[in-house]
């Protein structure tokens, strides 16, 4: 037997041997909900790759995955240990159709068939102008879509497997582990925490806001909000902005008087950070300045981040024309 599933019955004619438990993925995977589990396939080297191998053939090769029943069944376990071979049924003379190949579970427990077993198979979708992937039945995995095209046949050639195959194969992992990036990443994480893999850039379900968050988190540049009578002067690059990376924070822009030919004066609160850009405890930095306006050199700025976000100037040889966010870095905490 090739294709074999854990918590299945024994016989007849197959269902659960010791063997099957060794080699199907038994233990707890990434939940879905209260009862069940993130069905998919289990990364570790090219698992369950569909193959052309005549023409109106595919193979389908070895490699491990979970397919999840209803609420009640829970999931299986399954693994495929041999290259499974399958023949694609003749195309429609008119239009083109979407087979599915698949994992599924037979378990006379639950289901009408008699069986407890599980199988490759493929499931035909209807031909149509725009065709579309089948529905499929319960305790069923869709791993593979074909384009089998109008007319496609051994003896017209059969499907054009380098263009035909379109992979379907969802990943998973167990529980609490990073699920692989794969087709159908897109879907609701079940619990605060939860981490994946989205094309090399890692992710994190964030249950608050519903949605999966860069991890570290990033904010992006987000505009800083002047307090009045402070604008950014005309002509000096970025916008004054913050950017939460993880728990680092980044300024950047500059920030001077909106009022031509004045200067910032000591103790005035030039903007609030938001909440998330707030260091514990407080900053403070020091800057250079450019020239003052009575043309006495170059000023050195000293500047306060309150805990509260106030963020102002509090000392300095001279007032500034105006000061510089840019390279200022420090941690929230």
């Amino acid at each position: 037997m090739t294709v074999r599933a854990a918590w299945l019955l024994t016989g007849p004619p197959a269902g659960q041997t010791r063997t099957d438990t060794r080699l199907a993925p038994v233990g707890t995977y990434a939940p879905e909900g209260e009862l069940t589990t993130r069905e998919g396939v289990l990364a570790g080297g090219s698992p369950l790759v569909a193959t052309g191998v005549g023409p109106m053939k595919v193979q389908l090769g070895i490699g491990r995955a979970l397919v999840q029943g209803t609420n009640a069944q829970g999931a299986y376990p399954v693994a495929v240990t041999a290259p499974e071979t399958l023949t694609v049924t003749d195309g429609n003379p008119q239009y083109s159709r979407l087979d599915s190949l698949v994992l599924r579970v037979y378990d006379g427990l639950f289901d009408a068939t008699g069986k407890n077993e599980v199988a490759v198979e493929l499931i035909s979708g209807d031909p149509a102008p725009t065709p579309v992937e089948p529905t499929l039945p319960a305790s069923c995995l869709r791993l593979w879509t074909i384009t089998v095209p109008a007319g496609a046949s051994a003896g017209t050639g059969g499907i054009p497997w380098q263009i035909a195959l379109a992979d379907r194969r969802r990943y998973t992992s167990a529980y609490g582990g990073i699920i692989p990036r794969g087709w159908g990443s897109t879907f609701t994480g079940a619990y605060d925490g939860q981490y994946r893999d989205n094309n090399g850039a890692l992710e994190r379900w964030s249950a608050t806001a519903n949605s999966w968050q860069p991890y570290p988190f990033d904010s992006g540049w987000q505009t800083l909000t002047l307090a009045t009578g402070y604008m950014q002067p005309a002509g000096h690059g970025m916008p004054a902005a913050w950017r939460r990376i993880g728990p680092m924070i980044m300024l950047r822009g500059r920030i001077g008087p909106t009022k031509a030919g004045t200067t910032i004066p000591n103790g005035q609160t030039i903007f609030t950070l938001p909440a998330a850009a707030r260091p514990a405890g407080g900053r403070e930095f020091a800057w250079s300045s450019p020239r003052d306006q009575v043309g006495t050199g170059p000023s050195v700025c000293r500047v306060e981040i309150q805990p509260t976000g106030n963020v102002r100037t509090y000392e300095f040889w001279s007032p500034p024309q105006w000061i510089s966010l840019d390279g200022v870095t420090y941690t929230a905490d």
